[in-house]
């Protein structure tokens, strides 16, 4: 008896030990496809797991950074779900590729339109986005997740550097630095090429020039051996009318 109780506290403990450590491992997400570069755009999928037994996660919220707005969010449809685009005006104009933005994207609020993210699986959101900032390490995105049972659960505090993750921690997206600009590298690629071009075509120019000086040389010699044949021929005429005029004489 006494071994089974003690069997039983312990699967009981385990049982709660896993239980207020659920939202620990099972919150909302954010990871980039591939890099997530500082000044550079992104794909970012929002992963949300359903960590319910007995209810579908029907609608989720994404709050964008108003500290760091982002001029591009475009999200990628979803199978199955309604994505509705909130803007929001801003306090002062951002810059984009040379046009002035009053108002970005604020958040992106996705909704099922059938059973949702039901009990044993999760759902990617994928959204691209940019420029994303130079001046910072990392982007927090608050989210609000609901339920089909009208719970909601509210993923909205930040991760503090050096402290344990909080219960619901809002999803974080950490940058890299920066990488070479394609656009200049590629750039850079045409302006080799352009270089090489124009080294190409003043070569070929030299060699045509080359050509038009050999030619002009050529006609010239011609033209002085042509001189000197005919010269020639007048002297022999001379020469001939002169012995017949002479035999004719005697």
């Amino acid at each position: 008896m006494k071994a089974s109780r003690i069997a039983a506290a312990g699967a009981v403990s385990g049982i709660a030990v896993l239980a207020l450590s659920a939202p620990a491992f099972a919150h909302v997400s954010v990871q980039p496809e591939g890099a997530a570069a500082k000044g550079g755009y992104a794909t970012v999928n929002f992963k949300v797991p359903n960590e319910r037994d007995n209810a579908s996660t029907t609608k989720l919220e994404v709050n964008f950074p108003a500290d760091h707005p982002l001029a591009s969010v475009m999200p990628q449809p979803v199978p199955g779900w309604k994505a509705v685009v909130t803007k929001s005006k801003l306090d002062k104009p951002l810059e984009s590729h040379g046009r002035q933005l009053t108002e970005v994207v604020s958040k992106v609020t996705w909704t099922a339109e059938g059973k949702g993210v039901e009990p044993g699986y999760f759902q990617k959101f994928p959204v691209s986005v940019g420029a994303l900032p130079e001046d910072a390490d990392e982007l927090v995105f608050k989210a609000i997740q609901t339920y089909s049972n009208k719970e909601v659960v509210r993923w909205i505090e930040v991760p503090q550097e050096g402290q344990e993750e909080p219960e619901a921690p809002a999803p974080v997206l950490k940058l890299s630095a920066a990488e070479d600009d394609a656009h200049g590298a590629s750039g850079a690629k045409a302006d080799d090429d352009t270089e090489a071009a124009a080294q190409n075509t003043a070569a070929d120019t030299a060699a045509d020039t080359g050509s038009g000086d050999s030619s002009d040389t050529t006609a010239r010699v011609l033209g002085v051996v042509g001189i000197v044949v005919g010269a020639a021929g007048v002297a022999y005429g001379v020469l001939a009318g002169r012995r017949r005029n002479t035999g004719a004489s005697a």
